[in-house]
């Protein structure tokens, strides 16, 4: 709970104001690629700060998110907001009074205003999708330090992939802040930005009721049905490529980092719903492991493939019907098979060590498992492109159809990767034993 009044909003409004801020001074001092770090960990900082004041919103998507789910009152939804855009228009002031000039809000160069209004739209509904499950589920709120940093680093998610569409605000306080500051150049995409951003608060709202209804129900502590973890798959999958497909084609700074972001802060958000795979090969591990029913594995996977392809023709849309291959030109196939097996292997491997041990981490778990992706899509992404999950080379494959590309190299990856996690569970057994000795007291 927060602070009583005004404190909460006291809060609100400083945090917001240094969001605004952070932003304005890292796009006019030029900060390509440490920018949308920056602005993150601005978040992410503010979050740990002012949560126990007023939760931390920053965000008039997030305060409408929260009233519709039932965790904020509709009379601090409003006041928030209000707040929250009075903050975002002062911080606006504050970066042109320092830097004597301004920019604009506007769709990226070649984007459309629907396409910058549908980028929006998707990374405030992981947002905000994040924010509910970290932050206010049953499960989770006032019961884990990870909130900040998973909520935080969705911006590093998002910035570096929708951001080269619509400039990557993801908060109708950020886009009216800024649009307000180049007011000389006109007034106007804050208002389309704000309604895009809403509807992705209000789908994450309904996503997030339906993935955790029987937490919701209970006291938090209750094991979600099959649909609700299928969805939960989905979700995660969907997102993970749609960053990976963004990245690569706007030829991102920070590729790597993003899409290892938009896995952790997705880990965390749905861990302790559906286990957060979000990959065929992770699954096929925890089946071998033994911590998976294989029937309910394979519509894991499926799901976790539909999710991918999705995703794939929805980067499509974005990047006016672009795709790219799936293996890099220059690569033999043997540096593909290598690259892909060892990489795979490593992430499969550490899902099981720190996430299906006795003593799993409770903290930490996302961001282990997501940084395997900066290890890989650094170490290996200019040899096979670091897709190391089969659900990734499915969306890539079939997307590049449209662009005149074969679908079969996804099944050579595909097979590869999933030998990978059989190889993972293999060796997890090998390493760890003490994890497979049964309980001699309940066989007493």
């Amino acid at each position: 709970m927060g602070e009583e009044s005004p404190a909460k909003y006291i809060a609100e409004f400083l945090g917001t104001f240094m969001l605004v801020f952070t932003i304005g001074c890292n796009v006019l001092s030029g900060q390509p690629v440490w920018g949308a770090i920056s602005i993150a960990c601005v978040l992410m900082v503010m979050i740990y700060a002012l949560g126990k004041s007023s939760g931390a919103n920053f965000n008039p998507a997030v305060s409408v998110a929260l009233g519709i789910a039932k965790k904020l009152e509709w009379s601090d939804v409003a006041i928030y907001s209000v707040t929250q855009i009075i903050a975002g228009v002062v911080a606006g002031g504050a970066y042109v009074a320092m830097f004597g000039k301004s920019f604009q809000l506007q769709p990226a160069k070649g984007h459309t205003m629907i396409q910058a209004g549908v980028a929006e739209l998707l990374y405030t509904f992981m947002l905000c999708f994040v924010v509910l499950n970290v932050a206010a589920s049953n499960k989770h709120a006032g019961k884990n330090q990870f909130y900040g940093l998973a909520i935080g680093f969705v911006i590093v998610a998002g910035a570096y992939s929708g951001g080269s569409i619509s400039g990557g605000c993801f908060n109708p306080a950020v886009a009216i802040g800024l649009d307000v500051a180049s007011a000389y150049h006109g007034v106007f995409y804050c208002a389309v930005y704000t309604v895009f951003e809403l509807i992705g608060a209000a789908l994450a709202a309904g996503a997030f009721m339906f993935c955790r209804s029987k937490q919701e129900a209970g006291n938090g502590e209750e094991e979600e049905e099959l649909p609700q973890k299928l969805v939960s798959e989905f979700l995660g999958t969907y997102i993970l490529v749609l960053t990976v497909g963004l990245n690569v084609l706007s030829g991102s700074a920070a590729g790597a980092f993003s899409i290892a972001a938009s896995l952790m802060c997705m880990i965390f958000a749905l861990g302790t719903v559906s286990g957060a795979h979000f990959n065929p090969a992770v699954t096929t591990a925890i089946i071998l492991r033994g911590k998976q029913d294989a029937k309910e594995g394979a519509m894991y996977m499926g799901v976790q493939i539909v999710g991918g392809i999705c995703a794939a023709f929805t980067y499509a849309f974005l990047m006016n019907g672009q795709t790219f291959q799936l293996k890099p030109k220059d690569s033999s196939w043997a540096q593909v098979a290598i690259a892909e097996f060892v990489f795979t292997f490593v992430l499969a491997f550490v899902v099981l060590s720190v996430a299906t041990v006795k003593n799993a981490l409770s903290e930490y778990f996302g961001f282990a498992i997501g940084m395997c992706v900066t290890v890989g899509g650094c170490a290996i992404g200019k040899i096979s492109g670091g897709s190391l999950n089969p659900a990734v080379s499915f969306g890539i494959s079939t997307s590049h159809i449209l662009g005149g590309g074969g679908f079969w190299p996804c099944l050579v990856y595909t097979v590869i990767e999933l030998a990978a996690g059989a190889a993972a569970a293999g060796a997890f057994k090998a390493t760890q034993p003490s994890e497979f000795e049964k309980n001699e007291e309940s066989l007493a």
